[in-house]
């Protein structure tokens, strides 16, 4: 089977199957040998791996994988592409094809039915509508993933990987912050994709912790607090926390709490840490049940 990331081989293809892309499905397929090679190369796959792949479209990144990989595991939405993918990965018996949506798929039973229960390594070229659903709920505690490795928007890597006092710092990078260190392996401009996006694009690496790096007695209440602090990011975070969720949080708590800290009361969410989010909120919580 040619190589598919270079560019003849995959229009080739496509007007071989008279494939048209889905805009709704967000398809963009990368066709640069490069760029699929860095990718496979920033996901560490060794020959032990069980790799779950999102969205293979025509198998273009499949096969750098499963030649890295004891298994790859592909879950294609689309099923238009499912006789291509029958056909560009025939030549390889270690990739599993599974026509579906990830979003409905269970992980752990896949982990258990592919790789003996044992935690999957993810990679992926995601679709830019769908990005935070996807990894969020690859983050989930009980997902057993131990690495993530996607094509993204740029502004959304820029996002997942920020520190506080800055423009991309929020929600997001706080909640992906909580599970993984999150750090962009390479850039990716527009031209190295068929249809050519509107946007640039980034490869972010996510190695899961085994624990979070931080201790929260509720990480619920924890997410909530952080989600009021962005939800209106310009507010204090005493105004944010106190009219944003449903705990019966008052300004005077959050501003007590604050001083407790040695923050300042005029203090914006988006210049905490995860560290200070985590204090903050357990301390919200005693108060609450006082």
């Amino acid at each position: 089977m040619p190589d598919l990331g270079k560019p003849q081989n995959t229009i080739e293809l496509i007007k071989k199957h008279r494939f048209h892309f889905r805009k709704r499905l967000g398809q963009n397929f990368l066709i640069d040998p490069h760029v699929l090679g860095k990718i496979a190369d920033a996901a560490n796959i060794v020959p032990e791996d069980c790799v779950l792949e999102i969205g293979p479209g025509i198998g273009a990144m499949t096969q750098y994988l499963a030649e890295r990989a004891g298994k790859v595991v592909a879950v294609e939405i689309d099923s238009e592409l499912i006789p291509i993918l029958e056909e560009t990965l025939k030549p390889y018996p270690n990739v599993i094809l599974i026509h579906g949506d990830i979003l409905k798929q269970d992980i752990s039973a896949l982990a258990e039915a592919y790789n003996e229960g044992k935690p999957l390594r993810v990679v992926a070229n995601l679709p830019y509508y769908i990005t935070t659903p996807i990894i969020m709920n690859l983050l989930r505690k009980d997902v057993p993933v131990k690495s993530i490795t996607v094509m993204v928007q740029k502004e959304v890597a820029e996002r997942m990987q920020a520190r506080p006092g800055t423009k991309e710092y929020g929600a997001l990078s706080l909640a992906v912050q909580y599970y993984a260190n999150a750090e962009i392996k390479a850039n990716v401009p527009p031209n190295c994709f068929i249809p050519r996006p509107n946007v640039g694009s980034a490869v972010i690496g996510l190695e899961r912790y085994e624990k979070p790096p931080v201790f929260t007695r509720d990480p619920d209440f924890l997410f909530r607090l952080i989600r009021a602090a962005f939800h209106q990011r310009r507010k204090t975070l005493s105004n944010a926390l106190s009219h944003g969720t449903p705990d019966g949080i008052t300004r005077e708590m959050v501003t007590r709490r604050l001083r407790d800290l040695q923050l300042s009361e005029t203090i914006r969410g988006e210049a905490l840490s995860l560290e200070e989010f985590a204090m903050l909120s357990d301390l919200l919580l005693e108060e609450i049940h006082d």
